[in-house]
């Protein structure tokens, strides 16, 4: 039954008439099942509730919500093979992925960088590290600037996990495990128990060992991360949960850029498996523990309110060397390369409490969906780091010869470069009213109120700094439905991100009087169910975000203002059944980025860094027969600059991919992912002007799952 359990959840839910944007699979394998339609099936898809305890925080059916967003489910995950978030978000129009140094996850929504607008079950995710998606029931994006659900920061969008909860309905054990062509394996289980009537546990386990096409490159990491549910009562539901993740792997930071005498430069060509960096000294560690309490209950018919608490301590190193400068080719070769380097850890631990009451109720004729919440949170970051010597120089930067190959020289990391430690205490209301003025004509009015205080403290000459921000964020929206598959929406949204940035770390001490940047987002929008099968989702936006600071293309250690930035574009999603055996899902993404001034050096009017012009992703899955099934998709992103200067340029790629399903019998199910089909050679994401990720070469990924 496993192999057919999301099929079933999605026939389900068709059955009922509703469409959920980015939940919707049909799979001919249902039809042959014994299922009787006429009992009730709960399907709790079509709708972003708070059930789900997620984004939107309120039991809201996508059509009426005023914001492009985008799903990627457990199904979609595991058929297109994905091993992390940025593989996931790689089909999600609007938004593309960073680098972030080879020891994090970082995305650029709508032109906007960030390493911390992550959300677990809708709280706070921000320390830097790669999220697995072992644990998880789907993904959530929401584009534009969300400080009303989510507080500071998220200036282009949010990325909220939702993790799998314990199933009442059934016992289970679900094991799978991959290898593939580089040699990399994994291996991942899924047990569901009832306790008892009321209560349950589920305990989802993984382990990965990593290799791909780079020289040097490996690590593992494994995590395990127990559930239990409990019913006290038909209106009362408690959820306990624990995360344990350990990750160990090399820190690679790709290739450095050449230069090219006409134009920008671009990434260096002819050694996309040669690592730039010590194949010893180049590793990051993570620890992180995540415990989450929620309790969830029904004081009425209009009145339901959830109360979520979260305790989670990160412990993380990283060191790396790596190309600093560009390299100059000539006549296909280059005599030496830049190495700087040096060493981070970061110790970071959050509690974070948020409380929501949620009321439907009318006044007269005119409907109302309530949102109340409230939100507290206490961070404790303590962050050094130090920089290389290297013997030959006694500085933390040296030219070495190159000839194919790097000979790493003598060097240690004992440069004190920055000890910082911070401590952040936050308070958020908010409020939300969902009216409902006609069947056809829908308003949403909100704000929120966030207090951000912060303490710092400079290690290096015992200076301390504090800092107070109060900010009230505003949001509006505006839905009309001609008919009840159609909504048209235009909306208005801010968020703030306060001066100490998204990691506490940029914070200036000698400029206490700075203000907050603000980032404002204006879009409109349409959504259509075309047919019970299948949806269609579009959006028109600018996106403005006030004066920024980033690093000094030309001085890492440096930083620089930028003046501002905007972005405007266009998002276009189809996402469904074409036929009853042929599914797809698919979207394109215009976005036009450009940044107003950089410190007075005449770059404006240049690009924002990272957007590239246009994206397009589309995926299928064909049910050929009962038991065999193929899929084909295909990923292309236009040429970006790395940087805000535009001096360096990434061109743009078109990566092909392919995936047969074999249902050896009904419980157990065997998979070939084929990734890069077509073997293109390509750039798929940057750090810096010279950290440029290399694309891995062909690559065949075996699976096999089973369910009992």
């Amino acid at each position: 039954m496993y192999l057919f359990q999301q099929s079933l959840k999605r026939t389900t839910l068709l059955t009922s008439g509703l469409i959920a944007v980015g939940l919707i699979t049909i799979q001919t394998h249902a039809e042959n099942l014994d299922i009787d339609y006429s009992e009730e099936i709960i399907v709790v898809s079509q709708y972003l509730s708070l059930d789900k305890v997620n984004a939107v925080k309120t039991p809201t059916p996508i059509l009426n919500i005023p914001q492009s967003l985008s799903i990627i489910d457990q199904e979609a995950m595991i058929k297109q093979a994905f091993a992390n978030v940025g593989d996931a978000l790689r089909y999600t129009p609007g938004l593309s992925i960073s680098q972030g140094e080879g020891h994090r996850d970082a995305i650029i929504i709508r032109g906007n960088q960030s390493t911390s607008d992550f959300f677990l079950d809708g709280l706070r995710d921000d320390a830097q590290y790669y999220r697995p998606l072992y644990n998880l029931e789907r993904i959530e994006i929401l584009r534009g600037s969300n400080a009303l659900l989510f507080g500071r920061g998220g200036g282009g969008g949010v990325i909220n996990r939702v993790a799998k909860r314990p199933d009442h309905t059934e016992p289970f054990t679900v094991l799978s495990t991959s290898i593939d062509s580089f040699g990399a394996y994994s291996a991942q289980a899924d047990l569901n128990r009832n306790l008892s009537d009321e209560s349950a546990v589920r305990v989802n386990a993984f382990y990965e060992n990593m290799d791909n096409h780079r020289d040097f490159f490996g690590g593992e990491r494994f995590a395990l991360n127990p559930t239990l549910s409990f019913a006290p009562s038909l209106d009362t539901n408690l959820l306990v949960s624990y995360e344990y993740l350990d990750d160990d792997r090399t820190v690679d930071r790709g290739v450095p850029s050449q230069n090219v005498v006409a134009g920008p430069d671009v990434p260096l060509e002819g050694y996309d498996n040669t690592f730039f960096g010590s194949p010893d000294e180049n590793y990051t560690t993570l620890q992180a523990h995540i415990l989450r309490g929620n309790a969830d209950h029904k004081f009425s018919d209009y009145l339901r309110g959830n109360i979520t608490v979260q305790y989670a301590d990160y412990d993380k190193v990283y060191q790396n060397l790596y190309a600093s400068e560009e390299v100059t080719v000539n006549g296909g070769l280059f005599d030496q390369v830049e190495l700087d380097g040096y060493r981070d850890t970061t110790g970071r631990k959050n509690l974070i409490i948020q409380a929501n009451l949620v009321s439907e109720f009318k006044t007269g004729p005119i409907g109302h969906t309530v949102l109340f919440g409230a939100e507290y949170g206490d961070q404790n970051t303590k962050n050094d780091r130090v920089n290389t010597v290297f013997a030959a120089n006694g500085n933390d930067q040296l030219f070495i010869d190159f000839t194919g190959t790097l000979s790493i020289p003598s060097f240690s990391f004992t440069a004190p470069a920055r000890d910082r430690a911070s401590s952040v205490a936050f308070t958020s209301v908010y409020l939300q009213d969902q009216i409902s003025l006609s069947e056809s004509l829908k308003i949403v009015l909100a704000g929120r109120y966030d207090r951000f205080d912060i303490d710092v403290s400079n290690m290096f000459n015992a200076r301390e700094f504090a800092r107070t921000d109060s900010e009230i964020t505003p949001r509006l929206g505006v839905i009309y439905k001609p008919q009840e598959n159609i909504s048209f929406y235009t909306s208005y949204s801010e968020t703030f991100l306060p001066r100490s940035g998204e990691q506490f770390l940029t914070l200036n001490l000698e400029s206490a009087s700075t203000r907050p940047q603000f980032f404002e987002n204006k879009e409109i929008g349409a959504k259509w169910d075309i047919n019970d099968m299948l949806s269609l989702t579009s959006a028109l936006y600018e996106l403005k975000r006030e004066s920024y600071t980033s690093v000094d293309p030309e001085d890492a250690s440096q930083v620089i203002v930028i003046e501002g930035s905007k972005t405007q574009g266009l998002e276009i999603q189809l996402i469904g059944n074409i036929t009853d055996a042929w599914y797809i899902s698919t979207g394109y993404s215009y976005m036009n980025g450009k940044v107003n001034r950089v410190d007075g050096r005449g770059n404006d009017g240049k690009k924002t860094r990272q957007t590239p012009k246009h994206m397009f992703a589309v995926w299928n899955n064909v049910s050929v027969s009962d038991a065999f099934e193929i899929g084909l998709g295909a990923t292309f992103q236009d040429s970006y600059f790395v940087r805000e200067d535009n001096s360096v340029k990434v061109p743009s790629y078109i990566r092909f991919d392919a995936a047969a399903y074999y249902n050896i019998n009904d419980t157990t199910r065997l998979q070939i992912n084929v990734e890069n089909l077509l073997n293109a050679d390509y750039y798929p994401d940057a750090h810096s002007n010279d950290n440029i990720s290399t694309g891995e070469p062909l690559n065949l990924r075996l699976a096999i799952s089973t369910r009992f």
